[in-house]
């Protein structure tokens, strides 16, 4: 919805106030009115003679690392959180949920793995640039498919960022991004700190690009401009085989898309290859605004594949099926999530693959099985991956087999973190994490865990109005209306730094080297606990006043923030890990059911969440 050019008349803003409290109502009833309906699932798997066609490959979604210290939007305030989870998720998450990928792939460095997507959440380039650096200490090969939140704010605006001048929104995206919200810092000031699709691509690609014993002889594209890019690995047992991408500017940068094809490893004794077309499915098509996404017209929620990235893995797909080889499909959205003409097209692409199908998935933060028989006779057999950002926190290490004779393929979709015994329950997945990295945490005191309770609590309660952010949208900036917007955007700086200053209160000097960091000069000769306190201690008059503190409490939370990523002791690692998945599962106790979009333990068991494995077949 457009801002308007100058105050309008009461009535008229009242009027304009209930039409937005009405759609606001409206989506809040509907969401939770909704009836869930389990999706069908595969049924028990009959007995087969099956083959190991791959080893295993770590399988993971939904990161969704946070930008918390650029300007504060409406769209990302915590009076929004009080009706949309989740819009503010716990102040552990942004500082440490990176630190779960992390131990993830530590965890795994002798085997490959695949994100399928939502790496960033408000699609910023400082958010892509910390992810960027523990992908590259991975130890392993890997790829990332592009999530609705990977080019697209908060994963559902697409705002034309290239025409700043008329959109104001676009303005208050790349403000945002901005780290430290600080107008003399020049690393993060620039105009182009939102990061849109066709920027997560040139990134990805180019990152890529630096490894050239992976990836040889693929090239940076250029960081403008439209670009078609086609690459063939040279190497025939490369993990990365292959990548299509379309790179568009102006308008119509979210129609870009990057395909790629991936080599699974071969198991000893595999009669076949197997590959995984992993797809592009946020060719997000026209541009919306905040009325459009009240209004459930929100481009990053639902999926879409357009003819041309069809078109561009159709000869990836006939290849595997003149050669005999096996294909499975992978995208970031559900099934259920992707448009009618794309699953049509999907499903006339898969018509030429000559043995059961499989599809990826991530988008939902629930995990499932589900079983697919909708515009084709064939059962399609899909695997969604739960979220490493919100509860239940959990990836899959992923394998699959063959029964030549009954032409059943099956998956084996371990639930991680393992443990010696299966995971069949939320308290177990739990156990799981205290047992894996919790426990090598070391001499800490256990007061960490009431703490990061009391603190999600605050954060929850802290949560202003939703008119508030209604009525931001009915007028121009002004101080009046933003006042509360920068008072709740405080309560998060405050809280991010409390949550930090237990690092320092739980670790060994060692391990958290809080003493070490510069801190701003405006802190004076006091430490960074001296600081937090006068800054807490600090009453601002006026609007000015309080943009400036929080200025200065979100410039120290991200020196605070950089710091913490170059924490390399073990413990450190273990900690920050341990916190976030704790905050996360606190955070859920705390929310309402009807208010967690679906992902209730007893909702997940009917859609087979604990399930480890499942067959499929060709009808």
């Amino acid at each position: 919805m457009p801002r308007l050019s100058c105050p309008p008349p009461l009535p008229l803003c009242l009027k304009r106030l209930g039409l937005w409290l009405a759609a606001v109502a409206c989506a809040v009833a509907v969401a939770g009115c909704a009836s869930f309906v389990p999706q069908p699932g595969p049924a028990a798997d009959p007995p087969g003679r099956y083959v190991d066609l791959t080893l295993p490959f770590i399988a993971m979604g939904d990161t969704q690392e946070h930008e918390p210290t650029g300007f504060p939007m409406h769209d990302n305030d915590s009076a929004v959180d009080a009706y949309v989870e989740v819009a503010q998720r716990p102040p552990e998450q942004p500082l440490f949920g990176r630190r779960v990928l992390q131990w993830v792939l530590q965890q795994h460095r002798h085997e490959p793995f695949i994100h399928l997507g939502d790496v960033m959440d408000l699609s910023c380039r400082s958010e892509a640039q910390r992810m960027a650096k523990i992908f590259r200490d991975a130890g392993s090969p890997g790829a990332i498919l592009p999530g609705n939140h990977d080019g697209l704010m908060f994963g559902i605006y697409g705002y034309r960022i290239l025409d700043a001048v008329l959109d104001t929104d676009a303005q208050r995206w790349n403000q945002a991004c901005r780290r430290g919200a600080a107008p003399d810092n020049p690393r993060h000031k620039t105009a182009r700190e939102a990061f849109s699709k066709r920027d997560f691509i040139h990134f990805y690609v180019s990152q890529y690009a630096s490894l050239p014993q992976l990836v040889p002889g693929l090239q940076p594209p250029p960081d403008q401009g439209e670009h078609r890019l086609t690459w063939r690995n040279p190497d025939p047992q490369g993990f990365v085989s292959a990548v299509e991408a379309q790179m568009l500017d102006g308008y119509r940068y979210a129609d870009s898309f990057i395909a790629q094809r991936l080599k699974l490893p071969r198991a000893a004794g595999a009669t076949r290859d197997v590959y995984i077309v992993a797809l592009d499915t946020n060719q997000a098509g026209a541009l919306v605004g905040t009325w459009d996404t009240l209004m459930g017209r929100s481009p990053g929620s639902m999926g879409h594949v357009h003819p041309d990235q069809i078109a561009a893995v159709r000869p990836w797909v006939l290849d595997a099926a003149r050669r005999g080889d096996i294909v499975v499909f992978a995208g970031h959205h559900h099934w259920a999530s992707l448009g009618l003409p794309t699953r049509i097209l999907l499903r006339s692409l898969m018509s030429n693959v000559p043995h059961p199908l499989v599809y990826l998935s991530a988008h939902t933060h629930r995990g499932f099985w589900a079983e697919h028989r909708a515009l084709d006779r064939r059962p399609l057999l899909e695997l969604n991956v739960s979220s490493l950002s919100d509860w239940p926190v959990a990836y899959r290490r992923i394998s699959f087999a063959y029964d030549e004779q009954a032409r059943r393929l099956l998956v084996r979709g371990q639930l991680l973190p393992g443990t010696e015994r299966r995971i069949d329950s939320d308290a177990d997945l739990l156990a799981a994490w205290e047992a894996q990295a919790c426990a090598q945490i070391g001499p800490v005191p256990p007061s960490f865990l009431s703490f990061d309770r009391e603190l999600v609590m605050r954060q929850r309660q802290s949560r202003g109005s939703l008119i508030e952010w209604v009525w931001s949208g009915l007028g121009p900036v002004c101080a009046d209306c933003e006042l509360p917007l920068y008072v709740h955007a405080q309560s998060y700086q405050d809280e991010l730094l409390d949550a930090i200053a237990q690092v320092g209160a739980h670790l060994q000097p060692q391990a958290h080297r809080l003493h070490e960091v510069r801190l701003p000069a405006w802190c004076g000769p006091a430490d960074f606990l001296g600081c937090v306190k006068a800054l807490k201690a600090e009453q601002a008059q006026g609007f000015k006043a309080q943009v400036d503190l929080f200025r200065r409490k979100a410039q120290l939370v991200a020196v605070m923030d950089e710091h913490l990523d170059e924490l390399r002791a073990p413990e450190a690692g273990a900690y920050m890990t341990c916190r976030a998945v704790q905050a996360a599962k606190i955070d859920f106790d705390q929310t309402d059911e009807a208010r967690n979009n679906d992902r209730s333990e007893a909702k997940r068991r009917a859609e087979q969440f604990f399930r480890v494995e499942a067959s499929v077949g060709m009808e």
